[in-house]
């Protein structure tokens, strides 16, 4: 690998379409766009985190893998927009999997977005992936989070200055996997979001979900506790030996250039009336 991260590079790109949905009730669907064998897959919730962890990881994770756009999740309740990339306009949700696998290959599909859902939403979305999962007979799911500990000014994270993984599954054979990865035990707290809705979908329906969750920073994009997940997962499932080092001496540069995309992103989500279309180059 190089020195470039394109996960983290689309992340911030995307960083211009976040809008929050606010339509009371929604019904979400999972429109496939190309069929592909997906028996045994694990999947990865990319719907955004603190520190955008999960963009993150899902981002890297689909320029790595060179992973294709398959399906798009959609919804009346979802903002009118098209995401162009390379010339090609995308869905504001969408689903991404890996074609012409080896023998052997671990099949991984990712749910990739830009959306920071409003939190009547969450229960749709999460149910969908999960609906979605067990359809197309998926093995697991794995949804990647940041996590504020809260220390005295200055104290170092851990013991030893390092970011420890955390990770919880919903059922005991998740539960083992989250050995594999060396993750310590999440035993108190609160999860939320999506990854909230899939542990109990998981856990209700006896599906495997997995979540991750690292040390994040909550004003900014967080690559560090992205490549630590990254490297969890890699351990868990993947097996790939993944090279995470780029996505870590890519971190302050990206931090600090998304600072300054992320309150651009504030002022531009509200348009104008009138104003159908926003460019923006990086």
């Amino acid at each position: 690998m190089g020195s470039e991260c394109p996960g983290a590079t689309r992340a911030s790109q995307s960083l211009y379409l976040m809008t929050m949905m606010t339509v009371p009730m929604a019904d979400v669907e999972i429109v496939e766009l190309k069929r592909m064998d997906l028996r045994g897959a694990v999947v990865i919730d990319g719907f955004p985190s603190i520190g955008l962890v999960s963009s993150i990881v899902a981002n890297y994770l689909i320029a790595l893998l060179k992973m294709e756009y398959i399906a798009v999740m959609d919804s009346d309740s979802f903002p009118t927009l098209s995401l162009i990339r390379n010339g090609e306009p995308l869905g504001p949700a969408r689903v991404y999997a890996r074609p012409n696998l080896k023998e052997g290959e671990q099949q991984v599909v990712v749910f990739s977005t830009e959306l920071q859902p409003s939190a009547n939403l969450l229960r749709d979305i999460g149910t969908a992936i999960v609906d979605y999962a067990i359809s197309r007979k998926c093995k697991l799911i794995i949804s990647a989070g940041g996590l504020i500990i809260e220390r005295e000014e200055g104290a170092p994270p851990g013991e030893k200055g390092e970011i420890a993984v955390y990770g919880v599954g919903s059922t005991e054979s998740a539960k083992a996997l989250l050995m594999k990865a060396d993750a310590e035990p999440f035993l108190e707290g609160v999860i939320s979001g999506t990854a909230g809705v899939l542990l109990n979908e998981g856990k209700r329906r006896g599906m495997d979900v997995v979540t991750l969750l690292a040390e994040a920073k909550p004003d900014t994009a967080d690559a560090r506790a992205a490549a630590l997940i990254l490297a969890a997962i890699d351990q868990m499932v993947l097996g790939m030996h993944l090279n995470v080092e780029p996505l870590c001496k890519e971190a302050e540069r990206l931090e600090a250039q998304l600072k300054i995309i992320h309150k651009d992103a504030e002022r531009k989500s509200r348009p104008q009336p009138g104003s159908d279309v926003e460019v923006s180059y990086q």
